[in-house]
């Protein structure tokens, strides 16, 4: 099993029949708005797991072989970029470039690097594509050394088509706050054209189950589903120790097998590092990557938990994943309920000048935090193991487990 995330994007690899059409939709876009006087957006709509990135990477490799290689292209000559917010994810796109002969490390950057370097060169850019582009700053960040007010406003500026993909459900800071109210409003002088992606390629799981997991992360505890199990390796564990042991198993078997968690655990530093602690089970939290390869793909973080900040945009075969105690059930009305005083990621709910109304920021942070659930319950492509810090939930779990026919560890 090839577990290398720069194979799976791979230029050469064949697309399926939908994604395909969709590339060559895209193609006709950009050669239709190339020359306008205004930028043009290509919006791609998908969850985690519905193949965004595949279509993106062929696309871009399309775009670079016409303009370095292809005189009668209308892309031809045409200054091009690939742009990601999100260090672990642009590593791998950078590996990507290394190894096609019409890619340069140079083509993948950060937004806030490419509009700093266009700034400065009064520069300007053709053919555009964001991957990740919830990810966007939509107000100023010094910590980046982004000082104007939205990164994507200022993309369009300097650009004449851009793709963009964006999955609202994966909205998690303040900083990056995006809906799909405030990127219409934001897109409204601009020629859009919008297409859904719908079909889960990452986890090779029911579609029943998926729902399930959105569902749960939306609050709503159902009944498993029957067939829950059915082709994927689904499971629900009392014991966090006993699902790591598994886990590390997997890991020996197929690889690309870690531990994830949400937020939830206050930093009490042993040692140095900030641990998670469930009964015997005690791991430290991910440290920062300053490594080109992406975290799961480096074999020592096995013995580490992985955070949504390094698991987003990744498969994994196994996720073990640890639902910590910032979520809770209620027992009156039977839903899964954040309790926002316990989380720990402070940075994410950084205050903002356009939110003023506090019933909406709560509404906002309830829904970051599920949408981080969300995602990391959504990397494993044959199994998922989950095990929650509180004892009602985690109880509530189990006995749905055990009625269609799951073993408890």
């Amino acid at each position: 099993m090839n577990n290398a995330t720069t194979e799976k994007l791979a230029p050469e690899l064949p697309l399926t029949a939908e994604q395909a059409q969709l590339v060559k939709q895209i193609n006709h876009f950009a050669q239709k708005h190339l020359n306008d006087k205004q930028a043009s957006v290509f919006i791609i709509e998908g969850e985690a797991g519905t193949g965004k990135s595949v279509v993106l990477t062929h696309l871009f490799n399309q775009w670079q072989v016409a303009a370095r290689t292809n005189p009668q292209s209308p892309f031809y000559q045409t200054n091009n970029r690939f742009l990601v917010n999100h260090p672990e994810v642009l590593k791998v796109y950078r590996q990507l470039a290394g190894e096609q002969p019409h890619l340069l490390k140079k083509d993948f950057q950060r937004p806030t690097t490419m509009i700093n370097q266009l700034d400065k060169q009064d520069g300007h850019l053709d053919l555009v594509v964001i991957d990740e582009a919830h990810l966007l700053l939509s107000k100023p960040d010094h910590y980046n050394n982004f000082y104007h007010e939205n990164q994507l406003l200022e993309l369009l500026k300097r650009s004449r088509v851009i793709v963009i993909v964006v999955d609202f459900r994966q909205v998690l800071r303040m900083k990056s706050l995006w809906t799909r109210s405030r990127l219409q409003k934001l897109l409204a002088p601009f020629a859009t054209q919008v297409v859904k992606l719908h079909h889960q390629f990452r986890m090779q799981a029911p579609e029943e189950l998926v729902t399930w997991l959105d569902d749960f992360s939306d609050g709503n505890i159902n009944p498993l589903p029957e067939n829950a199990r059915q082709g994927y390796d689904f499971r629900v564990y009392n014991d966090a120790e006993a699902m790591r042991q598994q886990i590390v198993h997997r890991n020996q078997q197929v690889g690309l097998s870690r531990i994830l968690s949400t937020s939830g655990y206050p930093s009490i530093l042993d040692g140095g590092k900030h641990y998670i602690r469930e009964g015997k089970f005690k791991m430290p939290w991910d440290q920062y990557n300053f490594t080109q390869t992406p975290w799961a793909e480096i074999p020592k973080t096995i013995d580490e938990v992985g955070s949504i900040y390094t698991c987003q945009g990744f498969d994994l075969n196994y996720a073990g994943i640890i639902i910590g105690p910032i979520f809770y059930l209620d027992p009156e009305t039977n839903q899964l309920k954040v309790d926002l005083s316990k989380y720990t990621d402070t940075e994410a709910f950084k205050r903002r000048k356009d939110l003023t109304d506090p019933i909406e920021i709560e509404h906002l942070k309830d829904l970051m935090v599920r949408n981080a659930l969300n995602v990391i319950l959504k990397r494993g492509v044959l199994g998922t193991y989950i095990y929650a810090h509180d004892s009602k939930l985690r109880e509530k779990l189990t006995n749905l487990f055990e009625t269609i026919g799951g073993i408890v560890k």
